[in-house]
C-alpha cells in the first residue's frame, strides 16, 4: 500500500482451547470503549465538589417512599422549582446527582405535583426535561416504571397530547398516568409514603368544589356572579329618558 495510518491500534489473540478467561481482558476493553455510559451510572464520576445544598434546602426532588407495586419514589414539586435562577445545566447535573447517590438499585416511580405551578416562575422547559431525560442511561430508563402526573392543567394535558410524542421518548410517553385528584393516587400508593404539602392539598379541595378548573376556568374568587344586578337601575334611567323625551 501507499500509506499507512499513524493511528495505534493492537490485537488480542485467545485460544478458546487453552481454558483461558477472557473477561478480564474483555471487560477493560469495553470500560475504554463506553466511557460516557459509565458516567450515568456512577457517582465516583459527578464531580465531588459541586455543592447542591441550596437545591436540597427546597426540597423539589426528593426521595420518598415506596407505591404499592415496591417502585421507590422520587417527589416533584413544581411549585417549589425556581426556575428563572436555575439554569438548565445545573438542573441536570443535580437531577444525575440525586440519582446516582440516593436511589438504590431496582425499579422506582417519579410522582410529579402540578399544583398552582406557574410557567414563567417554575416551569424549566419542555425541551430542558427531554435532553436531561435523554442523557440518562438506557439503564435508569428502564428502572422508571411511571410517572405519575399529579393535578395536570389544560394546557399541560393538551402539549403532552400533541408535542408529547415528539419531544419525549415513547417510553416514557406511555408512562405518563395523569392523576386528577390525590384521592386516585392513594389508589397506587398508600398514604404516608409520599408527603403532600399543604397547598397541594388545598388546590385538591378547590378541584373538588370546582370541577370547571381542570378545563382552564379559573373560580370566582371574587364573588362577581353574586353582585346585586344592575337591571333595576338601568330601567330607572331609561324611564327618566323616555320623560324627557315627552
Amino acid at each position: 500500500m501507499s500509506g499507512s495510518s499513524s493511528d495505534e491500534f493492537s490485537v488480542l489473540v485467545l485460544a478458546s482451547d487453552l481454558g483461558v478467561d477472557a473477561t478480564p481482558f474483555l471487560s477493560e476493553i469495553q470500560e475504554e470503549q463506553d466511557p460516557d455510559e459509565q458516567w450515568h451510572d456512577c457517582a465516583q464520576h459527578l464531580s465531588s465538589d459541586e455543592d447542591f445544598s441550596d437545591l436540597d434546602f427546597l426540597q423539589f426532588f426528593s426521595l420518598q417512599g415506596c407505591d404499592k407495586s415496591g417502585n421507590r419514589i422520587f417527589r416533584i414539586v413544581g411549585k417549589y422549582f425556581p426556575a428563572p435562577v436555575v439554569s438548565g445545566e445545573r438542573l441536570k447535573k443535580y437531577v444525575f446527582h440525586k440519582i446516582c447517590c440516593e436511589l438504590p438499585e431496582g425499579p422506582f416511580c417519579i410522582v410529579y405535583m402540578h399544583s398552582t405551578v406557574q410557567k414563567e416562575d417554575n416551569y424549566p422547559g419542555l425541551t430542558i426535561l427531554r435532553w436531561i431525560y435523554e442523557d440518562l442511561s438506557s439503564n435508569i430508563k428502564d428502572r422508571l416504571q411511571v410517572m405519575y402526573f399529579v393535578h395536570p392543567g389544560l394546557w399541560s394535558r393538551l402539549a403532552f397530547a400533541t408535542l408529547g410524542r415528539f419531544f419525549l421518548s415513547g417510553g416514557l410517553y406511555w408512562k405518563v398516568k395523569y392523576v386528577s385528584r390525590l384521592q386516585y393516587l392513594w389508589n397506587d400508593i398508600r398514604k404516608g409514603e409520599v408527603e403532600i404539602p399543604e397547598f397541594v392539598q388545598s388546590h385538591d379541595n378547590v378541584l373538588e368544589h370546582r370541577p370547571l378548573t381542570d378545563y382552564g376556568i379559573e373560580p370566582d374568587r371574587l364573588h362577581l356572579t353574586e353582585a346585586p344586578s344592575m337591571g333595576p337601575s338601568f330601567g330607572r334611567y331609561e324611564d327618566n329618558w323616555k320623560l324627557r323625551d315627552l
